[in-house]
């Protein structure tokens, strides 16, 4: 294979700020939805929380100093709403020394020579917004409130920062928080989370029109959103197959890109879920047509995909991971929803492309090693499995690029440190830095040597 990355390409590391930050009440902040949610008896795997997790708030240096070393081009990570404004509404006082805080930090990327990649919303809603209002389920006041939320890290970072996420994952926040419950807030309800859904795209799209009306002449900056997709690989040949692996991104991605990048959704989640699906006014269409300046994609698996079942937020499909003969499509994970399968990753960057036509940046990709949460150090870092994922996602990544002529223009691996993920707390482990939670003790795996490596080998000098 010929060919390398352009020079330009940005790589580097994704974090988000509850999972690494701790400190839940220094410098003024206030609880946000998933202090409250972990906190509540039962809903973390193994009873933890975030108010602690890798201490970032104090230990920023550090991460900074792990980036530098990495050889990393940018660093994607998120600010927090209830530290920014604490209790996150227009009308609500900002908070002088979060933003002070933030500027530092950002400050020290650059001089680093580390671009920042900002992302306003990584799923951690101000509690008050929710007590006060519903938070998401509310559009007449989560819109506006979000939008002066945006506005505010606009005008006191954009003169730093170019590269913008408005969510992260509104699939994740929507069904996992407001269907099955599992995420913060908890909720379980068939109706609430294709409303909140419905509402995280509009104050996306309010976001970006003020930042493209309000500051994008004088900052020069991008704006977008990230989506979450897994490679849907029909079962078998089947046209029953193929028709529900089709469904399969229609529910999983298109429901959020279709608006977005096409001004609709898909006709097959209208057609399913009928009248509990909100209607886009006229002006809100017009404003969430063509609302991200590239395509923002998670990815971290491909699942093999039959019709039938009952699950409507799946578009009634089921996943498997065993093939007709047997044999399992990857390397299993730590987790029960991820297996390695670098073919499926070409697929979907390819898919992507051809569907919405935009520049793609890959803003979460990795793999959670398994037992990593019990294994001693000295076996952690040698993740032979994490560098085995890297090995066959980069290499699918490039020939995506040099082959396929695919414009993929960043890559962000997932995740710089061991963090507090999220239901699972802290057994399962996705970074190329072992995090001894006791000490804070960080310690680089393999993997982390391998993607410096890759890296500086494949991208044009």
């Amino acid at each position: 294979m010929s060919g390398k990355l352009p020079s330009d390409f940005l790589w580097g590391y994704a974090t988000a700020s509850y999972q690494i930050e701790g400190s839940p009440t220094a410098d003024g902040r206030l609880p946000s939805i998933w202090d409250t949610f972990s906190h509540t008896p039962g809903k973390i795997k193994d009873g933890s929380n975030g108010d602690v997790a890798c201490d970032s708030w104090h230990r920023w240096g550090e991460d900074v100093a792990l980036l530098k070393f990495s050889g990393a081009k940018a660093y994607r990570f998120s600010f927090s709403w209830s530290r920014i404004i604490p209790e996150g509404g227009r009308n609500d006082l900002i908070n002088a020394d979060a933003i002070e805080h933030y500027r530092y930090f950002i400050e020290a990327l650059i001089k680093n020579g580390i671009k920042p990649v900002a992302t306003l919303y990584h799923w951690d809603l101000p509690q008050t917004l929710h007590d006060r209002y519903g938070g998401w389920l509310n559009k007449e006041e989560i819109v506006q409130d979000y939008v002066n939320y945006a506005r505010t890290c606009f005008r006191y970072f954009g003169d730093l920062v170019k590269d913008w996420i408005t969510h992260n994952e509104p699939w994740c926040v929507s069904v996992l928080g407001y269907g099955t419950g599992v995420f913060a807030p908890g909720h379980e309800s068939n109706t609430e989370h294709w409303i909140v859904a419905h509402n995280l795209i509009v104050a996306h799209a309010y976001a970006v029109k003020a930042y493209r009306e309000e500051f994008k002449p004088s900052q020069g900056g991008q704006i977008g959103i990230t989506l979450d997709c897994q490679w849907q690989l029909p079962y078998d040949d089947s046209p029953e197959s193929v028709a529900a692996a089709q469904r399969g991104l229609a529910f999983k991605l298109g429901r959020f890109a279709d608006p977005i990048y096409k001004g609709h959704y898909p006709t097959v989640v209208k057609e399913m879920i009928g009248d509990r699906l909100p209607d886009f006014t006229d002006e809100e269409i017009a404003v969430v047509k063509d609302s991200s300046d590239f395509f923002g994609l998670n990815t971290y698996t491909t699942q093999l995909v039959q019709d039938g079942g009952d699950n409507e937020i799946q578009g009634k499909i089921k996943y498997t991971f065993t093939r007709p003969d047997g044999t399992q499509l990857g390397k299993q994970a730590h987790v029960s929803w991820l297996q390695s399968y670098p073919p499926g990753f070409r697929s979907l960057l390819n898919y992507l492309w051809e569907t919405y036509k935009k520049p793609i940046y890959v803003t979460e990709n990795g793999f959670a090693a398994k037992g990593e949460n019990v294994l001693p150090v000295d076996q952690v870092v040698q993740d032979t499995d994490r560098v085995e994922y890297f090995q066959g996602y980069t290499d699918a990544l490039l020939r995506t690029v040099s082959e396929d002529g695919v414009p993929v223009k960043g890559y962000f691996a997932w995740s710089l440190l061991d963090n507090f993920e999220w239901a699972d707390g802290y057994d399962t482990r996705f970074g190329v830095t072992y995090v001894d939670f006791k000490t804070q003790r960080r310690t680089t795996k393999e993997s982390y040597q391998f993607l410096k490596n890759w890296f500086s080998e494949n991208v044009e000098a």
